[in-house]
């Protein structure tokens, strides 16, 4: 398929009003009968506080105009479901609607958190058979859902880890975390209240097990490594690593918001990981982004068991029970008992695809991967030429001699009808452009996405004025991004 195949349409685009601005005196949404009993006044029926005052400025609009006006935003909005997100750590992937049907079934949706224990038997089910699949499927010993998020997943985590030390009275003050981490780990580890020690990655874009041999000590609580990393790359020293910190009496914390890569191949408790995070809304189904709903369970190995948030879920004689008798326990960290609906898709997604599916999803995303990377690596910087991941990351040094930068080949693919990259991400390469395409798209439109990058790379050597314009094609054009930031107008006008 050729770049002009590719392109982008603007399609028919009206400067349609904001919906306040729209509508008539006298039009309505509905359409009902006479009433055909005595009308009565609300306001003596109900107490003065009890009556909703009109609202001010309320537009008058017909059913035909609110239909409209949402369609059309649903059409504006970019989605999972009309194209192809190449977002790096971020693991937009295409969420099956068999997930969404079960999350909504009446047993699940209709269920209420103050619900007995003896009525919610299925519920407790599936949350404790979800637990042991994500136990198994990390390689950890037990697992608990209430974590919300990734970064909340984290900071649950690191809770876990001090509470633990706490307990054999060790007050370490430190915590290790490499330069490739995700920047809510280092976050993370300052709210609990330890100090950060960068450790620097190698010329291959790993870690060296003697830098962290050099760093660390017993005043380190614990490290905090993401396997993959950032750059897509397997941390291939993790075993020496995992080794040298416990040698010390420190844990490992692995961050598994690059789990998509790894499922039903490696466990990272078996690489001597003490904690993980499950970010089930990006491995195991639920569409990320967007601000949530998320998940982010963490699996705890053994002795870590006694510390993590009340209550966990526990079976007897084929009875679920909330287990609230965790004396050491940090207490909760989110409200009832996670994020539902996103434990229902994951336990969906996974009794689904299964054991053989999983460890087939990890696969295809790390080919999908590497075929981008091997056919874009001679028209865009690879700062790491090497085998990588389930994501991969170039750099604008090429484009960059004409005055091309990130920014502008992220603003260019926009006209061929992409969603951007991550861009500037991570920050130990600079103009990173971090690609990840998943295990759910296939080889034409990785195709259609590898020839448009291509397109705008021959574009870039033309010079600046080819590229600086974009986009052109979208409903919106160039803008100025910090001035959008701090005066956001929410009128669309043609650029």
């Amino acid at each position: 398929m050729t770049a002009e195949q590719v392109t982008g349409t603007q399609g028919l685009i009206f400067n349609y009003l904001l919906i306040f601005e729209q509508g008539g005196e006298g039009r309505i949404g509905y359409s009902l009968p006479d009433c055909d009993v005595p009308e009565k006044n609300i306001n003596n029926i109900l107490p003065e506080d009890m009556v909703r005052e009109e609202i001010s400025g309320f537009p008058s609009l017909s059913e035909v105009d609110v239909v409209r006006h949402f369609t059309r935003l649903s059409q504006w909005n970019y989605a999972v479901d009309s194209g192809f997100y190449p977002l790096g750590s971020c693991t937009m992937k295409y969420n099956p609607k068999i997930n969404e049907d079960v999350a909504r079934l009446s047993g699940f949706s209709n269920i209420h958190p103050y619900q007995s224990e003896e009525l919610s038997q299925g519920a407790l089910q599936m949350m404790y058979e979800l637990c042991e699949y994500l136990s198994e499927i990390g390689g950890m010993d037990r697992v608990s859902l209430q974590p919300a998020a990734g970064a909340h997943g984290e900071l649950t985590g690191m809770m876990v880890i001090k509470a633990y030390l706490d307990s054999k009275g060790e007050k370490r003050h430190k915590v290790l975390i490499p330069d490739s981490a995700h920047g809510t780990n280092p976050a993370s580890s300052s709210l609990c209240g330890y100090k950060v020690v960068e450790i620097k990655s190698n010329g291959r874009g790993l870690l060296d097990s003697d830098a962290v041999d050099k760093a660390m000590n017993e005043d380190v609580a614990a490290f905090m490594i993401t396997n993959p990393n950032t750059l897509g790359l397997f941390e291939e020293n993790i075993l020496e690593i995992t080794e040298i910190v416990h040698r010390k009496g420190g844990l490992v914390y692995c961050d598994g918001a690059n789990l998509n890569a790894l499922m039903g191949i490696a466990r990272p408790g078996d690489m001597g990981v003490d904690v993980l995070h499950f970010n089930l809304h990006k491995t195991f189904s639920t569409p990320h982004g967007g601000g949530g709903p998320g998940a982010g369970p963490i699996g705890v190995k053994k002795g870590l068991i006694p510390f993590l948030p009340i209550p966990i879920i526990k079976k007897e004689q084929e009875i679920y029970k909330l287990n609230y008798d965790l004396p050491h326990s940090i207490g909760r960290v989110k409200a009832f008992y996670g994020n539902f609906g996103v434990l229902v898709r994951a336990y969906t997604y996974i009794r689904t695809m299964g054991a053989e599916g999983l460890r087939k999803a990890s696969e295809t995303a790390v080919l999908n991967a590497n075929y981008i990377m091997s056919r874009l690596k001679s028209h865009y910087h690879l700062p790491y030429d090497r085998w990588c991941m389930h994501e991969c990351v170039f750099s604008d040094k090429i484009q960059n001699k004409n005055g091309i930068t990130t920014l502008d080949i992220a603003k260019a693919l926009m006209d061929y009808g992409f969603h951007p990259p991550t861009i500037y991400f991570p920050l130990i390469v600079k103009g990173a452009i971090m690609i990840e395409p998943t295990e759910t798209e296939g080889k034409d439109t990785l195709d259609s996405f590898i020839e448009a990058m291509k397109d705008i790379a021959i574009r870039a050597e033309r010079g600046p004025d080819s590229i600086k314009k974009s986009p052109l094609k979208p409903k919106v054009g160039r803008l100025n991004e910090t001035k959008a930031a701090r005066e956001p107008d929410l009128r669309w006008k043609k650029s």
